[in-house]
C-alpha cells in the first residue's frame, strides 16, 4: 500500500519554502516523522487544525496533510526554520 504524500514528497513540499536554495530546511527522512508526530500530538490535545477538510479524520493524517500543504511549518529548537 502507497501512503501519500511520500516522505520524498513531504521533503520536497518543506523544502521548498527556503529562502536559501542550496539549505534545505529539512534534509531527513526522521526530521518529518518527529515533526509529524509532534503536530499529531498537538492536535490531540485540542490544538486547532489548519486545514478545513479535517473533520472525522485521524490526527496524524491532518499532521501530514498541514505539513505537506505548508499550513504548519517545521521550525528548530531555536525557533529559525530547520529540523
Amino acid at each position: 500500500m502507497m501512503i501519500h504524500p511520500s516522505y520524498k514528497e513531504m521533503l520536497e513540499a518543506v523544502n521548498s519554502e527556503s529562502e536559501d536554495d542550496t539549505t534545505p530546511i529539512v534534509s531527513s527522512r526522521y526530521s518529518i516523522v518527529m515533526a509529524t508526530a509532534k503536530r499529531a500530538r498537538q492536535l490531540v490535545n485540542g490544538a486547532a487544525p489548519t486545514i478545513e477538510d479535517a473533520e472525522g479524520r485521524k490526527p496524524l493524517s491532518v499532521a501530514v496533510d498541514e505539513i505537506y500543504r505548508g499550513t504548519v511549518k517545521i521550525l528548530a529548537k531555536d525557533g529559525t526554520e530547520d529540523a
